[in-house]
């Protein structure tokens, strides 16, 4: 199979992106673990499964006995059913479990890990591989930066390794009571599956879901660990305890001489601008994304242009920005008088800023109150077109700032409620205080309710029968006492409230219905009457009389 840089496969070049829409597809970098055209991972990229078929391939174990490595430690993990996982439809399974309890070892994984094949734990499986057993760390074939000289320390750490850390676990069932997971410290239920790892000491078990590494907390992809200090590691993370990782091609540091720099370890050659590759060891560099820029690079990527001088704003001069718009220190000026407006209050107008004065000057609004224009920054009140400084916002007769109190509009001047109501509020015209609500109109003037009452006995007459005399309001009972004519036969006032009719005859009065024949007590209403002494009399009753 043809090779490009290192460890990448000639078939994976143009492969897509998951993290981008990087238009090429995957184009190796020359020697970081990028893609060149979208500076993705290199694992972010769909590459080619041919090289994670398994852990055994990976780590070496299909070689002959004596050619590669020391297998036998890793025997009994793959002693049987290595070519089973895909016929139960995982595309790794545990061996020497049986069918049944494949899946139940599953169950304690989370569904979206679980490497049923074409799943998302399919995918989630062969990203950790590349992650947590990185090839670079497994023989020198793989890397591509360890000095000749350097050689015969890598092979130490392999053989180091592979000897006392790098295993692959087994599953079984517990068959020893009173046993605790080594991670959670929970106990693990007797007949029910753990996972056990040789490197430890004898009764150490773990649950599935346990079976973790210490620094990244993932799932240790198909078993595979190394125990440092009785800790579990993935290889990775084991590895990065005892050298240093090149944090840009990704292998690991073997030489006595590297770079550290943004908390991270570096081939001295290695630590280079992210956008050009020149080397900034010893050099000055911005950090932008988690990625050092040179000098000259980042200016030329992110730098803005001045809007005065449409020149580059460089990482030794402060940037000034409003609005989207970025100025040098020197060139952040007032557009007419030209005076700098660094820490001072400014105004902007048709995408051009002023000092306070020009502004005002040119641009700004008036107070309706003092006339004077509102200066940059000067709080405003607004009340429909007119606006005022906050202290000109008062009471026309009391002068008292109105602030955020009620207040009443009439024609063009403001009033506090307290000056609106004492000149403009009605006033009732017997006891002249304001009136509120529920108010009573009497010869087009206003009165309270309580206000307006009869003259005589004081009653309301808000609602009720009354009459007036001489202008003032009567109650019918205390008019018909007080001013009435009296009915002759009854002696009642007549007081023609409700349009009573009434006779009368000289000097007397009667009410129609007391209008009687003072023998017969016949209506004389309408008919003709003749008078006895003070009585009247039917015609028919005078005849009588005569006779």
């Amino acid at each position: 199979m043809a090779m490009t840089n290192g460890c990448t496969q000639s078939e994976d070049i143009g492969r897509p992106c998951h993290d981008c829409d990087c238009p090429s597809g995957f184009i190796p970098h020359s020697w970081r673990k990028t893609c060149n055209s979208c500076k993705c991972d290199k694992d972010s990229h769909d590459l080619s499964h041919n090289e994670w078929l398994s852990i055994r391939e990976r780590l070496g174990l299909n070689s002959k006995p004596g050619t590669q490595g020391n297998t036998d430690q890793f025997t009994r993990a793959f002693s049987t059913s290595h070519n089973r996982p895909s016929q139960q439809g995982f595309s790794w399974s545990p061996g020497n479990i049986s069918t049944l309890q494949v899946r139940e070892f599953f169950e304690n994984y989370p569904t979206e890990k679980v490497p049923k094949c074409g799943s998302t734990g399919e995918v989630y499986r062969d990203r950790q591989i590349l992650h947590q057993i990185p090839k670079q760390d497994l023989a020198l074939a793989y890397t591509k930066h360890v000095d000749k000289e350097d050689h015969s320390a890598y092979e130490d750490f392999v053989n180091a390794r592979n000897e006392v850390a790098l295993d692959v676990a087994f599953v079984a069932p517990l068959n020893i009571p009173n046993t605790d997971c080594s991670t959670c410290n929970e106990p693990i239920r007797l007949g029910k599956l753990g996972v056990f790892a040789s490197k430890f000491n004898e009764g150490v078990v773990f649950h599935p879901q346990c079976f973790v590494c210490s620094i990244c907390h993932e799932l240790l992809v198909d078993l595979t660990y190394c125990n440092f200090h009785d800790s579990l590691y993935c290889e990775r993370h084991y590895a990065e305890q005892l050298r240093p990782r090149c944090a840009s091609c990704d292998e690991l540091i073997f030489s006595g001489e590297y770079t550290k720099a943004m908390n991270k370890d570096w081939h001295s050659s290695h630590f280079c601008c992210w956008q050009c590759d020149e080397s900034l060891t010893g050099q000055r560099y911005v950090l932008r994304d988690e990625h050092p820029y040179c000098i000259r690079c980042y200016e030329s990527v992110f730098a803005n242009s001045c809007d005065e001088c449409n020149q580059l704003i460089g990482i030794d001069s402060k940037d000034l920005s409003y609005k989207e718009k970025h100025w040098h220190e020197v060139c952040f000026l007032c557009s007419k008088c030209r005076v700098s407006l660094v820490d001072k209050q400014f105004g902007s107008k048709a995408e051009k800023i002023y000092c306070s004065n020009c502004y005002d000057a040119q641009f700004a609004s008036r107070c309706d109150g003092c006339g004077e224009v509102f200066r940059a920054g000067t709080k405003k009140m607004e009340y429909k077109t007119r606006q005022w400084h906050e202290k000109c916002f008062s009471c026309v007769v009391c002068k008292t700032p109105i602030g955020t109190k009620s207040f009443i509009p009439r024609e063009q001047e403001i009033y506090c409620a307290g000056c609106y109501e004492e000149k403009f509020a009605t006033r009732c015209m017997k006891c002249n205080k304001i009136i509120t609500s529920g108010g009573v109109t009497y010869k087009n003037e206003p009165y309270h309710r309580a206000c307006f009452a009869c003259t005589n006995c004081n009653n309301e007459l808000a609602g009720q029968r009354f009459t007036s005399k001489d202008d003032k309001p009567y109650c019918a009972d205390c008019y018909g006492e007080l001013f009435a004519k009296r009915c002759t036969a009854c002696v009642k006032p007549i007081t023609g409230i409700g349009g009573t009719k009434f006779i009368s005859f000289e000097d007397r009065h009667w009410h129609n219905d007391c209008f009687l024949c003072a023998s017969c007590k016949t209506s004389l209403v309408g008919r003709g009457f003749i008078t006895d002494a003070d009585d009247i009399i039917c015609p028919d009753c005078a005849k009588q009389k005569l006779m």
